[in-house]
């Protein structure tokens, strides 16, 4: 059996003590089915950039992280990953920033992976990289002799051709995919997007899953991505799930629960979400003191203006709309800045009458998929889904909004608390289904599968030696 090799940006030293997501498990299970490494960065600094590994074992699951340089994180990490290719991949082309030296740390990054990554590959080994992160790292490990099946899976959408071409020397970066052997999107809406690209920028030709550029072919396809449905279920059944969904309850008095569980982003659609809620306030005052928003939204990315911004205008907003519309024992809006642990973040899911998902754009969404499986099957909540996030394919079931628009969000708001028990049962036990049954494991095994090497056909009879037999 290959050996699976992982690399990705970020990986988690054994013993950090930070919980892991379905991501993460699930890879780690393939990774110690095969006796495989999990490379990347450890996310620490270091004053000079040396190469050195630093190998751990955990439950069988093997990792080699290197430590980057200040400058490094800077360009590559909150430079180009996420000041460049990030919002524009989010058609934030308004917020993407073009500079040489972002460019050329990203190359040097990638560069580095490619040297730290190469020895400890085997030639029988099968090679996953993911993300934004490292796009071209697969024409580098090819630059350096390897012969390996190589995949890359991008977690992000992948923009329309009019955006990506805003990007200096796209085409070059483009061109980096087909050092893989199979590329994989969240949606069929960001494969299309590429296989456009591939048409008109490169000259290529698609046939099938296959993309043509030169002598070049490989195989790209939509793969969602799902939750660890079978660990979030059991989250649920943990002491501090259960404790959680009570404080929920006691704190609400009654009143609905709207949620919204975002990390601190501006493609999250926050601002958008805050107006939406305001707007229903407005419109359906009969309604005040029955509902209670609570978002939920760590800080990330503090290093980088945009977020530090996003911050500030939530902070604002929060108190606006607190400030019109509270009375002495009700506050419309809690916003917290601070992240849950998976058993706790059931709890809360659990409590929620509504959970609104509202991005602007989003390769997937898992937080949709986590509250409807968190949702009792008797008396479940509404889903609220933008129209515009990756999940909203799989789970059609869920009331679908354009994020953009106050209207829709307060429309849909009002919809769901007024929505009959026989709805909402239809409605999440077509979505559970499709979520337990697409979870992250099939996911996994899906794209494995597709990087796996191609058997070699099989003779036809008259082909077959035929055997010598004793007169």
């Amino acid at each position: 059996m290959s050996r699976l090799i992982v690399i990705s940006n970020r990986v988690r030293r054994p013993g950090s003590g930070a919980a892991q997501g379905g991501l993460a498990v699930a890879l780690s299970s393939a990774l110690r089915e095969s006796r495989g490494i999990w490379v990347g960065w450890s996310g620490e600094s270091t004053d000079r950039f040396t190469g050195q590994i630093a190998f751990a074992d955990d439950e069988g699951v093997k990792t080699a992280t290197i430590d980057l340089e200040e400058q490094d994180i800077d360009e590559y990490y909150n430079g180009y990953a996420n000041r460049t290719l990030w919002p524009l991949f989010h058609f934030r082309i308004d917020l993407a920033e073009y500079d040489r030296t972002f460019e050329g740390g990203y190359n040097r990054v990638n560069e580095r992976f490619a040297d730290t990554a190469s020895p400890l590959i085997d030639k029988d080994d099968v090679v996953w990289i993911h993300d934004y992160h490292l796009i071209p790292l697969g024409q580098m490990l090819r630059h350096r002799g390897l012969k390996n099946r190589m995949g890359f899976f991008l977690h992000i959408p992948w923009p329309p051709t009019r955006l990506l071409v805003s990007l200096p020397h796209h085409r070059q970066l483009v061109e980096t995919l087909f050092a893989y052997d199979v590329v994989g999107f969240q949606t069929e809406e960001w494969l299309e997007s590429f296989r456009h690209y591939v048409e008109k920028e490169m000259g290529g030709t698609i046939e099938g899953d296959n993309c043509t550029v030169g002598d070049r072919t490989i195989k790209a396809v939509a793969c969602p991505i799902g939750i660890d449905f079978t660990e979030f279920c059991a989250a649920g059944k943990n002491e501090s799930a259960t404790l959680m969904q009570r404080q929920m309850r006691a704190s609400l008095q009654d009143r609905n629960l709207i949620v919204g569980v975002d990390r601190l982003d501006y493609s999250k659609g926050l601002e958008e979400r805050f107006a939406g809620y305001e707007r229903f306030l407005k419109d359906n005052p009969s309604y005040h003191r029955q509902v209670v928003f609570v978002q939920i939204a760590p800080p990330s990315r503090e290093d980088v203006e945009n977020y530090r911004e996003i911050r500030a205008k939530l902070d604002s907003l929060t108190g606006r709309i607190n400030g019109e519309f509270s009375d002495v024992d009700w506050t419309p809006i809690r916003y917290v800045n601070q992240g849950y642990a998976r058993d706790r973040l059931w709890g809360i899911y659990r409590a929620a009458r509504i959970g609104l998902v509202t991005p602007l754009r989003d390769g997937m969404n898992l937080v949709a998929k986590e509250y409807v499986t968190a949702q009792d099957p008797e008396d479940p909540g509404v889903l609220i889904l933008s129209r515009f996030a990756g999940a909203a394919l799989q789970l059609p079931e869920a009331l679908l909004i354009n994020p953009y628009s106050s209207e829709e969000v307060s429309e849909a708001i009002l919809r769901a608390l007024q929505m009959p028990l026989d709805e909402r049962k239809s409605r999440w036990a077509a979505m559970i289904d499709n979520i337990g049954r697409e979870d992250v494991a099939w996911w996994r095994e899906r794209f494995v599968a597709l990087l796996a090497p191609p058997q070699a056909p099989s003779r036809p009879i008259e082909q077959q030696p035929r055997l010598m037999t004793a007169k």
